[in-house]
């Protein structure tokens, strides 16, 4: 659970830098938002083969 409430905050860590680049057009920041949500998807499919592997050794 600890891995899921960090990915959560860096989804939320990621959000100012959404909100500067959508809603203000700020390129620099929505370059900062494509590297936060890369490392975002790494960490979720971690999570993703942790949960696979626990529920297979049931």
């Amino acid at each position: 659970m600890d891995k899921f409430k960090e990915l959560k905050a860096m989804i939320e860590g990621a959000e100012a830098e959404a909100t500067a680049f959508f809603e203000k057009g700020n390129k620099a920041a929505g370059t900062r938002l494509r590297n936060a949500m890369q490392k975002a998807k790494v960490f979720a499919q971690d999570i993703r083969n942790d949960v696979t592997a626990k529920k297979n050794e049931a």
